[in-house]
């Protein structure tokens, strides 16, 4: 197949992306697949009327992935590095490739990769792509929202609310909550700008930070407990893995620096909590409108109590990534699954 994997973006996870990306894009090629890595907003500047050699060009797109960092991305270092210095979202000659293509396989993580838009837009102009569709990726996308439907769909998920930069009181009384507390932006990922509060100081400075980043915030009940993940495909929850990070919690740093994070799939848990968080993780997947695969995020409290906190609709697929490890403990390897999510999303929108 000709398969355009497309990576990057404008969002905090834009780095994280082309890691992800790179991955799905050398495990394509060795399936024999014709596999091009393409940076959805730098686009690919090439003749209009060659774009077919796309595909079989030696470098398959992959020099874009030289030197990724491990911090933040500067965005507006991005935005400035642009040769044509539009501000539009797709890059030169996206739209063409992916057309070209006969799926496009989308490696992109938060911002508009993953809150659906794009999707809306593929489905607008015919192009084939993988992962959930725009309904789904938007309403997963919104924590707030995500929250709500939770609450009322009987996924056990901590006590919170989505608040506005502009709302008036803050003050976590007229919230309905009490120290500590979670504060973190309302559609981000990574856990950048996510932040534990555990004093009224280190609230107000949580907000004030959290805001940068977003003009809604959800806050919510801090629970102390281990971290786990589970993903879905095609409806069937997959093996359940423990995330364990030498220091803090499961931030940027810690998802994203070698060393970091212990992780162990199959998790270390009695059949019958690994049970529940099977059925919690794909009943959030219907709840929240989600086809082809996901993967949710969990905490186990000391008494034995699952929360789920969210659910990515287009989660990290480096071979050391959290899904591809709880596929290969499933007997799925690594290239395997790249081809099964592929599979998967024709059947669901295509076939």
């Amino acid at each position: 197949m000709k398969i355009i994997v497309l990576a990057g973006g404008l969002s905090t996870e834009r780095d994280v992306s082309l890691s992800s990306s790179a991955g799905i894009c050398r495990t394509l090629l060795e399936k024999g697949h014709d596999a091009f890595l393409l940076d959805v907003f730098m686009g690919f500047p090439y003749e209009k009327d060659r774009l077919e050699e796309v595909f079989t060009l030696p470098d398959h797109g992959l020099d874009i992935v030289k030197n990724i960092s491990e911090e933040e991305p500067d965005l507006a270092a991005v935005k400035a590095s642009r040769p044509d210095q539009s501000d539009c979202f797709l890059g030169p000659n996206v739209i063409e490739l992916c057309r070209m293509a006969d799926i496009t396989f989308l490696g992109l993580h938060g911002g508009e990769g993953e809150n659906g838009k794009l999707q809306a837009t593929f489905d607008l102009l015919g192009i084939r792509y993988t992962g959930p569709d725009s309904l789904g990726c938007a309403i997963a996308m919104d924590k707030g929202v995500t929250k709500q439907i939770f609450q009322q769909t009987g996924v056990d998920t901590p006590k919170g609310v989505c608040i506005h930069k502009n709302k008036k009181k803050k003050e976590l009384d007229d919230l309905g909550l009490t120290l500590p507390v979670v504060v973190k932006p309302c559609s981000g990922g990574s856990s950048i700008g996510v932040y534990i509060a555990q004093t009224a100081e280190e609230y107000a400075e949580a907000l004030e930070n959290s805001f940068r980043y977003e003009d809604e915030v959800v806050i919510e009940e801090y629970i102390k407990g281990r971290e786990f993940a589970c993903g879905v495909i095609d409806g069937e929850a997959l093996p359940p893995i423990e995330i364990i990070p030498k220091t803090g919690f499961f931030d940027y740093a810690n998802k994203y620096q070698d060393g970091a994070t212990e992780e162990v799939c199959p998790a270390n848990i009695s059949e019958e909590i690994s049970e529940r968080m099977k059925e919690l993780t794909v009943r959030a997947f219907h709840a929240l409108k989600l086809n082809v695969y996901s993967r949710a995020d969990f905490l186990l409290d000391e008494k034995g109590n699952l929360y789920c906190l969210e659910v990515n609709t287009l989660p990290g697929m480096t071979a050391a990534s959290l899904l591809p490890k709880e596929a290969n403990a499933a007997g799925i390897a690594y290239g395997d699954l790249c081809e099964l999510i592929i599979k998967k999303s024709l059947e669901a929108r295509y076939e």
